[in-house]
């Protein structure tokens, strides 16, 4: 089973989600979303690195654009099917179509308001952290506030809230996924001990709260000096 950090925005809670809470099984589109869109940019660990097949799955509103990762993972690339990839070995850029391979960076995101025929995530949620963005100005005098990139801090909590205070954009959420794995579970294999052999284990025998401790140590909000 592999794990993966997923960002449920706060509007999307406050709208219409409905709270979880550490342990709990959920069904959830994921979308792979450009990492500098959300909130300004400056990601660090909460990214996701997946590698795999392009596909089209049909819907009732058109066909859906996913990549379905090495390891296992469904995700929805983009609600309107448009990308480019770079080939590496001969240095072009061309348009992303149905059975192209794709390594692509980016932020997973939970999208309920996007399009219906999303394909859903089942994974058990295994830890909650609260993201706390840094707001500024637009400019000088103006009443309007952006984003300030890179500026957040995470707290662990056991249950998602359904409202959130002005400074809160949301949660990074671990996600447990049946049949998968992912460079976060590596991570956390390395961190136990455990033989990279034997993925499934990431966190067999780890209490909510101690798996909640170590996350905090592999899942930081900026790059180390």
């Amino acid at each position: 089973m592999g794990l993966w950090h997923v960002f449920y925005e706060d509007w999307q809670m406050e709208c219409c989600g409905t709270p979880f809470k550490v342990g709990d099984e959920v069904s959830w589109p994921l979308l792979l979303s450009d990492a500098d869109g959300e909130l300004g940019g400056g990601w660090h660990d909460q990214l996701t690195e997946i590698a795999g097949a392009v596909e089209d799955l049909p819907g009732d509103e058109g066909a859906v654009r996913v990549l379905r990762e090495e390891d296992g993972l469904v995700v929805a690339l983009h609600q309107h099917p448009v990308d480019v990839i770079a080939d590496e070995e001969v240095g072009e850029v061309g348009e992303v179509g149905p059975g192209d391979r794709l390594r692509h960076v980016g932020l997973l995101t939970a999208e309920f308001h996007g399009d219906p025929d999303l394909p859903e995530t089942r994974g058990r949620v295994r830890a909650i952290q609260v993201l706390r963005q840094g707001w500024a100005e637009a400019a000088p005098g103006s009443h309007t506030r952006e984003p300030v990139a890179g500026d957040r801090s995470l707290r662990s909590v056991w249950e998602c809230p359904k409202w959130f205070a002005d400074a809160d954009a949301g949660v990074i959420v671990t996600l447990e996924v049946p049949g998968t794995d992912s460079r976060l579970s590596h991570a956390v294999r390395e961190a136990r001990g455990i033989a990279h052999t034997t993925p499934g284990r990431d966190v067999t025998g780890l209490p909510p709260a101690a798996l909640a401790e170590l996350l905090e140590t592999l899942s930081t909000v900026r790059e180390p000096d």
